[in-house]
């Protein structure tokens, strides 16, 4: 083939050999440069239906455009001959590297994270690459990785799916193309070597196996054939004590998880691996060293924040305590990241923070979602949702022997108990407003209620009448280990004199241990308290009841963390500080662009509606409690109060003509609906109220302008319902769906007035449906997928928008005659406000411009981008003990 010419492409020398085809090196007289050219085997032109195909494949791998994967330029035939054009890539592979020995840590996770990344960018384009191995890996004389033959496998032997073990497609359809033996074998994943259909965490597999390779400089898997070669991928656990030693504990619990044999338990997608390297890489005790718990306080940990935020999830105080302390060996604290799955809305008490519980060995944590408690034990790779349990889970503590978990149901208003296993909660008592539980070793169960001023409580786990220990406003009861005090927080004295104290259950003797801070007792002898917005801890005298020493300051986040006896320490990144005082008013659009209104300076915005022509906003905005609407014009800057009511006034919906604004309103006149003129004159009118413990909010006008949807919530039972008010002739409520088991809410009617859009929990969790109207009964359509909430039409009805945790969602919809939904697709991620009303009714504000095409999204001062992490420090204590000494 050298010195022939392929179209216009002039082979000058060959340069490699495979399964797929020979390779040479040309030179394309059109664009003058050199490229590589891979000369499919003769029997491929042969087979039409892969030649097509493989053109079909093509297309796609051409489509990938990143610095790390090797470019294709074209599939091209040239009497009979079928070829690729592809980048010509110099330096080595890092099969020749690996040759040598093994590749320096450093180096070696520097090209593992390019490697990584290459990966990341084809999964999301749904490409595989199906044979990833040192030999597809290049490494340029710069260093950059470059990796070959991207989905070259599937578009050359095609789908494998459904077919018999006997005809695995890397051993038998591979295998006997030439130069496929061992080096294939030696790194498909183990669902690959059997035959089964693959996803893209049969690359993280074969990452896995490269990476390892790179570090140890010998195969992982390596027979002295093809079949035995497969029954050690198959059968034999990798020995990770080969690794380099004081490799980071993280790069080996990465490889450890990438090479699962089970893909449901390896990393789902290839972006956790990369996010390991890349913490690891920008550590400062480097590659080789085991990482101390070394948390930076962000800027934001330094804004003065309310006691709620520091006091009701300061874990610190109320995390998991067994007190019989053992002397175990020192060992050296270890950091490492959970994240969150996508679809797992992390539960907000209110003020930003999350509800954390750790297991007292340390071996499982339990955190609370939207969708219910999950649990996940440290050596699992993912969490499971424990079936049965709240979605609006406060105050988590596990029981003493770790089999059960008691919570305050903050919908039913009860404090409850379940297994971890799952099952059915058992109800302990009624209860009001819970902010701190601790599960003591007699089987009984120590909290805090605010009802009637507030108090600490006493309570069989089994259920019964619950006590009253210490009355008053007190808060985080935590049992001390002589079994006969209680240390608590006093809320007396408002934000700025938070006293920690305690008392005999004996003799009723109390004593104040801190001044101005909220603090509890660690089973390292320590108390750890909050003082002007730092964590710091002090050595402590249990029988004087008395800090001794000079406290030490800690470098922790401030907000809710846990601990268990072992000394593991657990906390969610970015919730840790509390609320800023506000939240900004930000346009967003449909490519996530933002952009903040103009004067629109922080302040806490509860609710917003944009008017129907786009030029107004009304607003709702909460000033210490009391909420009033507001009207802003963006475009001036100016902001006028509509509304001065003492109490509550909520839900601005603007009337069809923009000249009204219908509101929900809590006034002495009574709960109901009210009216004013959006222009501020005259006088406030109410358009009906009732005797029914309803809080009705007005969502949506019907097309008809006289027909209003609400929201509406039974303050008795915590149900969300949907009601049709007509306001002509009086305005009169009657419920749209009848089914009153499941909450219904956020009504949207769609521009042309013929279908309805709203989310419920029917199906389990909320999701976001669409349905005919007003014969609601028809044309049901679930359009979410796993999980939705808040649903906007958009202005051509084309589209719902919907919000899932952090994601904004468009679906598309077809509605000429029937209803049609399409594929949901994600539009971009932010954290932005939403409110829980009761157990599963999820209210996001938002809206969306009624001719601009992008979103009006109210964003908390306090976000953080890594809201859906939870940082994990086994040893914490260790490295407590060794910065504040106890005598």
């Amino acid at each position: 083939m050298v010195g022939k010419t392929l179209v216009h492409y002039e082979i000058t020398a060959q340069i490699g050999r495979g399964g797929m085809g020979e390779v040479y090196q040309a030179k394309d007289t059109k664009l003058g440069r050199d490229v590589a050219i891979k000369v499919l085997p003769e029997e491929f032109a042969l087979d039409t239906d892969r030649v097509a195909r493989f053109q079909r494949e093509a297309k796609l791998l051409a489509s990938l455009n990143h610095p790390n994967i090797a470019a294709i330029y074209g599939l091209e035939e040239s009497e009979g001959t079928h070829f690729l054009v592809m980048e010509l890539i110099e330096g080595d592979t890092l099969r020749d590297r690996i040759k040598s020995g093994p590749i320096p840590v450093e180096e070696a996770l520097k090209l593992a994270l390019q490697m990584a990344e290459a990966l990341e960018a084809a999964h999301d384009k749904g490409v595989i690459h199906r044979d990833l191995k040192p030999a597809n890996i290049k490494v340029t004389p710069d260093g950059k990785v470059k990796i070959l033959d991207f989905g070259l496998a599937k578009a050359y032997v095609g789908d494998q799916e459904n077919v018999s073990p006997m005809d695995s497609p890397t051993i038998s359809a591979a295998a006997t193309q030439q130069g496929v033996i061992l080096g294939t074998a030696a790194y498909m994943s183990p669902e690959q070597a059997r035959g089964k259909p693959v996803d893209k965490r049969a690359d993280i597999w074969a990452f896995g196996v490269v990476l390892f390779e790179m570090l140890t400089g010998k195969s992982l898997f390596s027979g002295e054939d093809v079949t035995s070669t497969v029954a050690q991928v198959l059968e034999r656990e990798p020995d990770f004590s080969t690794l380099p030693q004081k490799l980071h504990p993280r790069i080996q619990i990465m490889l450890e998880r990438c090479l699962k044999k089970d893909p449901k338990d390896r990393y789902s997608g290839i972006s956790d691996a990369r996010v390991d390297i890349q913490e690891v890489l920008s550590d400062p005790v480097g590659v080789l060293a085991e990482p101390v718990a070394a948390v930076k306080v962000g800027a934001e940990s330094r804004v003065f924040i309310p006691w709620i935020s520091a006091v009701i999830l300061v874990g610190i105080t109320v995390g998991v305590v067994v007190w019989k302390l053992r002397e175990p060996e020192p060992r050296q604290p270890i950091r490492y990241a959970y994240e969150i799955p996508e679809d797992q809305q992390l539960y907000q008490t209110g003020r930003g923070n999350i509800n954390l519980a750790l297991s007292r060995d340390g071996r499982q944590i339990i955190y609370s979602t939207t969708k219910g408690l999950f649990i996940r034990s440290m050596d699992e790779l993912k969490a499971t949702l424990i079936r049965g349990s709240d979605t609006d889970s406060l105050s988590l503590f596990f029981s003493p022997d770790s089999q059960w978990l008691c919570y305050f149901s903050k919908g039913d208003q009860k404090l409850k108990k379940i297994s971890k296993f799952g099952g059915k909660p058992i109800e302990i008592c009624d209860a009001y407003n819970v902010s701190g539980t601790f599960w003591c070793e007699d089987n009984t169960i120590l909290y805090s209620d605010v009802i009637e001023g507030g108090g600490i409580y006493r309570v069989s786990s089994d259920s019964g009448t619950p006590e009253l220990l210490i009355g008053g406003p007190y808060t985080r009861p935590q049992l001390l280990p002589d079994g006969e005090s209680i240390m608590f927080i006093d809320i007396s004295g408002g934000d700025l004199n938070l006293k920690t104290l305690v008392q005999s259950l004996k003799s009723g003797e109390r004593k104040v241990v801190l001044e101005n801070n909220p603090g509890g007792y660690l089973p390292t002898g320590h108390l750890v308290y909050l003082g002007e917005e730092i964590w710091f801890a002090v050595q402590f005298d249990f029988d004087k009841l008395d800090p001794i020493g000079s406290p030490f300051r800690l470098n922790l986040p401030r907000g809710e963390a846990v601990y268990s006896d072992s000394g593991t320490l657990a906390y969610v990144e970015g919730t840790l500080g509390t609320a800023a005082p506000g939240s900004t008013l930000e346009w967003v659009d449909t490519d996530g662009y933002t952009e903040q209104l103009v004067d629109a300076e922080p302040k806490k915005y509860v609710d917003s509606e944009i008017s129907p022509d786009g030029t107004k906003v009304a607003l709702t905005i909460d000033d210490s409690g009391n909420q009033d609407i507001y009207i802003l014009d963006p475009d001036r800057g100016n902001m006028l109060k509509l509304t001065d009511n003492a109490n509550i006034d909520r839900w601005p919906l603007w009337t069809q003509d923009g000249q009204r604004i219908v509101f929900l309103s809590v006034r002495e006149e009574g709960i109901g609906i009210y009216a004013k003129a959006a222009n501020g004159l005259g006088k406030v009118e109410k358009l009906a109220g009732w005797s029914e413990p309803y809080l009705p909010g007005p969502f949506a006008w019907v097309k008809d302008g006289n027909t209003l949807l609400s929201w509406d919530l039974n303050l008795s039972s915590r149900q969300t319902s949907i009601s049709i008010m007509q306001m002509e002739g009086g305005l009169t409520r009657k419920p749209l769906f009848e089914d009153e088991k499941y909450n219904y809410d956020h009504p949207q009617i769609s521009p042309d007035g013929r279908w309805l859009a709203y989310s419920s929990s029917k199906s389990g969790q909320n999701e976001v449906y669409v349905c005919s109207y007003p014969d609601v009964e028809r044309d049901q359509k679930m359009i979410s997928v796993s999980g939705g909430y808040g649903p906007l039409w958009s202005t051509d009805g084309q589209e719902v928008f919907y919000r899932n945790g952090q994601s904004v969602m468009a679906c598309p919809v077809e509605t000429d005659s029937i209803l049609k939904p399409g594929k949901p697709r994600e539009l971009f991620r932010g954290s932005y406000n939403y409110e829980l009303v009761s157990s599963q009714a999820i209210l996001p504000a938002w809206g969306f411009h009624p001719i601009e095409k992008r979103f009006l999204m109210i964003k908390p001062s306090h976000t953080s981008s890594d809201r859906s992490r939870i940082i994990i420090v086994v040893n914490w204590f260790e490295e407590l003990k060794q910065r504040v000494s106890v005598d």
